[in-house]
Order: C-alpha cells, then structure tokens, then sequence
C-alpha cells in the first residue's frame, strides 16, 4: 500500500474479548459484504482511530507517537491496512466494486432472502418446526398459558439469537399466537444495527423463511414512501439484507401463519440518538409523525399485529465498557431494565424515551427505537411481561445483552 494512501475504516462492528488470555479485537463487516473476522491485539485501537482517510501512513506514524508515545513501524502498518482492505474493511475502490456487484444481486431479487439458516435456526421446514415446539415444550410448568391480557394487539420480542433468548421468544410468541395466526398484517419494526443515517428504511422483497415467502403488503409500504419520500425511504435498502432483527421475529410469525397468507411491513428502524443528544422530541417530530399517521390509515380495517424487535441493554466490555460487570452491576441492570419495562407495560412511550435519555444511553438500548414506535403505534395500550433474562455475551461472563417479552393489548 503506497504511503500516499490515507486509510480510511468503514463503519464496522469493533467488539473487544480474549484470545488464549489476551484481550484483542475482533472485527467485522456488519454488513456482510466481507465474511472475514479480523482479531487484532487490543492495543491496537489507537492505530485504528486514526484512520479516518485523512492522514497517510507517515502521519498515522507521528499521531500515534505525539498522541501516546506508541511507535509502530511502517511495514507493520502497510501490512495492517493491506489486511484490512483485503477484508473490505476500509472505505476503498475494492471495497466499492463489491458493494456494488453485492448491491446488484440484491435489487435484482424480489425475495430477501434469509441469513440467519444454519446459525440460529435450522434450514429444513420440518427441523425447524421442530425446533419451535421444542422452545414452546421447555416453557416452565409455571408459565401462565393463558395470561391476563387478552386482544392482543402487539408485542415486543428479542431479536438475540435463539440459542440464548429461546425461552423468551417461546414465552411471549405463545401469549401472542391467537394473534399471530389471526393477523391479516403484521408490521415487523426491526433494529438497524448498521448505523444508517435513515430513522426508516423500507423495502417491497417478500421476506423467505424455511417454510416459503412472507409477502410485502406493497399498499401500505407505497403509502408510506410517499409520506416519507421515496428517495428516503429507499436510500439505504440494501440494510435489510444482512439486517437480522426482522427476520428474527419473523420466523415466528411465519410458524402461526404458514397456512395462511400473513403480510408483512418489515420497516428498519435508526438511532434515536439525534433525540437523546439534542434538545428535540421523538414525539414531536414529522417524520415520526408522519410513519405513523400512514401506517394508522393504511392499516385501518385489517387485523393487524405490531411487533418490535428489540433487544434492552449491552453492557461490559464486549460493548466498550471499561470494567466487567459484577454481580452487583447485573443487580442495577435488572432495576433498570425494570423501570424502563414498567414504563412498556404502562403504555407510556414518552417515559420509555425520557428514562433511556436521562442515561444518555448508557445501557444502548438497542430496542428503543422499536419499541416507542410500536406503542405510538397502538395508542393507548397497556402491556405484560412474559419473560426476562440477561445473556452473556462474551467467554467471561463479563458482559450481557438483556432482553424481555411483552405482549401489548
């Protein structure tokens, strides 16, 4: 790599764990461009702060030297950048053709087609059938089968892998399954992990599961592009394809409505993060407003189920916190997460948003964007907790994401 090169990092997911008791990063494309997982020592990070394409190798050198006393040797970092953009981890022409050849493929598909297969649930209909029920026959004896809550109307459900929130998705998907196999429309509202600039991201492709296609309802996503801009609404469509959040929820989904046709408005969901630092309101603002405005129209008359799929906090070091969390910090974290639930189940979206900015975020509630809209969404409403758990997150058990069920009525 020429020294004239300013490497510049694209936006990648940077986590940080222990290879043979050593603490290293690890690095990967969360857009599934590239496949590679790059492991990189932890003392690293510094070099890689810098690389924001406007220093080249020699300045790299000298900020790194000037900022904290590291020297790293110039055939140690052309091999580094080399690396990374063999990756596609670094904003670059290589990069660039094959965002565009991956582009390509997915416009040119009617279908999303599923990436989770093989990782988190089986590939064949009938093992995950299979699987399903299974998470239905572990529910404890003690579940309540039928629950206080009746028309149910939404639910907010993980989007974690099943393998660790299993239980929680079986709790919550069997207090909604009179609701999911009665649904005409489903509006699956899912975290967009990929750091877009969009508060919305849309698309018409059916969503595939093992069990067939989970169509579009075209109408209501038409109508919303128009609300919102189509140029908007559009722009970054290509995060649904690797996006897992929607797909997580909607396989359950498709389990109550596989003989039957269910359609869906998988809608990508931003940061709130713009609230949360400035001054303006998520329930004052147009966009926001103008979403659920149309989806309230647009839905009118259908039976119709909200689901948000959210995840609640990530914390410890595999999150970029400093210091690994006790026993005692998961006590705090089950207290807030309580707060923030009881605010869900009071159905009051203002304080959910409120509590989750008084922190300014510290727990990155990843499912909160998801979740406020779906209570805007529903109105006045009120909810139920079906089930809570942290899960670890890393070989340490220094860090967790913890996650619930609600169903919404």
């Amino acid at each position: 790599m020429p020294d004239e090169i300013r490497p510049k990092l694209r936006h990648i997911n940077i986590s940080r764990s222990q290879q043979q008791g050593q603490p290293v990063l690890v690095l990967q494309d969360p857009c599934g461009i590239s496949d590679f997982v790059i492991v990189l020592p932890a003392n690293i990070l510094p070099v890689l702060e810098l690389c924001d394409g406007t220093r080249n190798i020699a300045t790299i050198r000298s900020s790194l030297e000037l900022r904290s006393g590291l020297r790293v040797g110039t055939g140690y970092l052309e091999k580094l950048f080399a690396a990374l953009d063999d990756a596609l981890l670094l904003d670059s022409e290589r990069f660039a053709t094959a965002y565009e050849q991956a582009l390509g493929l997915f416009r040119a598909s009617p279908v999303r087609s599923p990436i989770l297969v093989d990782k988190v649930y089986p590939a064949a209909p009938e093992l995950l059938e299979q699987t399903i029920r299974q998470y239905f026959d572990g529910l404890s004896a003690d579940v309540d089968r039928t629950g206080s809550i009746y028309n149910v109307r939404g639910l907010v459900s993980p989007h974690i892998d099943y393998q660790r929130g299993g239980s929680i998705y079986a709790g919550v998907w069997h207090r909604a399954a009179a609701a999911a196999r009665e649904a005409e429309l489903a509006i699956i509202l899912g975290t967009n992990h990929q750091a877009g600039h969009k508060l919305f991201t849309l698309t018409k492709k059916s969503y595939a599961t093992p069990w067939g296609e989970l169509p579009v309802a075209c109408d209501t996503v038409d109508a919303v592009a128009k609300a919102l801009g189509e140029k908007e609404s559009y722009e970054e469509e290509f995060s649904h394809r690797n996006e897992h959040s929607v797909e997580a929820a909607a396989v359950w989904l498709h389990y109550f409505s596989r003989n039957r046709q269910c359609e869906i408005v998988p809608v990508l969901c931003g940061s709130f993060q713009r609230f949360i630092e400035g001054d303006t309101q998520p329930g004052s603002d147009d966009e926001i407003n103008r979403l659920i405005d149309t989806l309230r129209k647009a839905t009118s008359g259908r039976r119709t189920l909200i689901v948000a799929a959210g995840d609640l906090a990530h914390v410890g070091p595999a999150f970029g916190d400093i210091y690994p969390i006790d026993a005692l910090e998961r006590a705090k974290l089950s207290a807030a997460d309580n707060e923030l639930v009881t605010a869900v189940i009071k159905g009051d979206a203002e304080e959910v948003f409120q509590l989750v900015k008084q922190e300014r975020d510290r727990r990155r509630i990843c499912g909160l964007s998801t979740i406020y809209l779906a209570m805007r969404l529903l109105g006045k409403t009120k909810g139920e907790l079906t089930g809570y758990a942290q899960c670890p997150a890393d070989q340490q058990g220094a860090s967790f994401v913890s996650i619930c069920g609600i169903v919404l009525a």
